[in-house]
């Protein structure tokens, strides 16, 4: 009988583990709709920004801003790496914290000195306990509701530390939404602003018509507005695409829970069928031998 009560203790943890699993399964799936949206409706700004920014770029020339300059001595190498706070989420905060960890040996064998500013508490632990240098830290914004000051505020940050030299290059990790089970880790660089790509409509005939922007003022004075925005347009579509990574992957990890939580209640409930069938058995046995005793 001991038996029987230990197996029904585990069935009924497992079926309380179900229910939790059930529910985080759920409300991950509202915050996901919710962020994919958000992340939809931010896509046509962005892509209109750049290819505005791409034409003025055309026209300006590199030397038209300094943040488009890249530097012939790179020594200090800045780090934007976005992560979520919670865990919970399969292997979505380790695959960008790897990520993070290949960049950072990479650049730290060039003799470079990296430091970090940490969107998320999972990656503000890791730098922490790996003693790296953190600059900045923001918790409680991936995965939860943010807006565009969040991603101004970090990006006017990283410029005025480009343009004073403590930066000599900014990258940004952060994971990229693709589908409901792919989630894929991306690393690009803020600063110096990459060239942006154009596409040649002469060689090209089914590109879109892109028309030529007329400018008032100048380009290169436009530029110098537009291209720090385009660096707080890339951080915040990087924690757009980083929260609604987050909630794909927590969903899927909760749903995969469910399903284990599933298997281990048809075992669990095999094993007591079995336990209970034996013990009738051997109860059975004890009264048929008392029985036949008697008879003797």
């Amino acid at each position: 009988m001991a038996q029987l009560k230990e197996v029904q203790l585990k069935i009924a943890a497992v079926k309380k583990t179900k229910q939790i699993t059930k529910a985080m399964n759920m409300v991950a799936a509202s915050r996901l709709r919710s962020a994919q949206n958000n992340s939809d409706a931010f896509k046509p700004y962005a892509a209109k920004f750049a290819e505005v920014l791409g034409s003025l770029a055309e026209k300006a020339g590199e030397e038209a801003s300094p943040l488009l300059v890249p530097r012939e001595n790179v020594k200090r190498v800045h780090i934007v790496l976005c992560t979520s706070d919670r865990g919970l989420c399969g292997g979505f905060n380790a695959n960008l914290i790897n990520k993070a960890k290949k960049i950072l040996e990479e650049k730290t064998q060039q003799g470079m000195d990296v430091s970090f500013t940490c969107f998320g508490r999972r990656g503000k632990d890791w730098a922490r306990k790996s003693k790296q240098n953190i600059v900045d830290e923001h918790i409680g914004v991936v995965g939860g509701t943010f807006n565009f000051s969040i991603a101004g505020n970090s990006g006017r940050k990283l410029v005025d530390k480009f343009l004073d030299g403590s930066y000599d290059e900014v990258f940004v990790i952060y994971s990229e939404f693709m589908s409901m089970a792919k989630q894929v880790p991306i690393s690009a660089q803020l600063l110096p602003i990459p060239p942006i790509e154009k596409v040649d409509q002469e060689t090209d005939d089914n590109s879109p018509y892109l028309a030529e922007h007329i400018c008032e003022p100048s380009a290169e004075v436009l530029l110098g507005d537009l291209l720090p925005r385009n660096v707080y347009v890339q951080v915040y579509r990087a924690l757009l695409e980083t929260s609604t990574s987050e909630h794909a992957a927590r969903m899927m990890a909760m749903d995969n829970a469910t399903k284990a939580c599933n298997d281990m209640l048809e075992n669990l409930t095999m094993i007591y069928n079995k336990a209970r069938q034996a013990a009738i058995t051997a109860e059975l046995m004890d009264i048929v031998g008392g029985a036949e005793a008697l008879k003797g």
